[in-house]
């Protein structure tokens, strides 16, 4: 189906989204931080990015706003999942280019549909 880019510093949420991707059809790269996960969505240009916020190196926001601000990769869509789950944090995100905002833990089901929906407008 599509390529997704996983950008998680927890080798746990790592895990347990490439295993969901995947068993939904997806192809899945994985990202310790930021940085690495700016890299990567620059060399490979996946369909989708999952970005956690809390990370080392580069945070998901300024990720985010690399990423949305590099005319290679500013057509990929993010979508933080993160546990911040402020209100202002959500609005933040927005800013910085994300397009949608889930708070962990993630059901199962939430994750998928709104990557499908994501994937169907882009």
């Amino acid at each position: 189906m599509a390529h997704i880019l996983v950008v998680d510093d927890s080798a746990t949420d790592q895990h347990v989204f490439r295993k969901v991707l995947e068993r939904h059809g997806h192809q899945v790269t994985v990202a310790s931080d930021g940085r690495e996960g700016v890299g990567l969505a620059e060399r490979l240009q996946p369909d989708l990015i999952l970005m956690d916020v809390v990370m080392p190196v580069l945070n998901g926001f300024q990720a985010t706003r690399e990423l949305s601000r590099n005319e290679s990769t500013r057509r990929i869509p993010v979508v933080m999942v993160t546990t911040k789950d402020g209100q202002s944090d959500m609005l933040w995100a927005k800013r910085q280019g994300a397009r949608a905002y889930l708070v962990k833990p993630t059901r199962e089901k939430q994750l998928v549909e709104t990557i499908e929906q994501i994937l169907q407008v882009h």
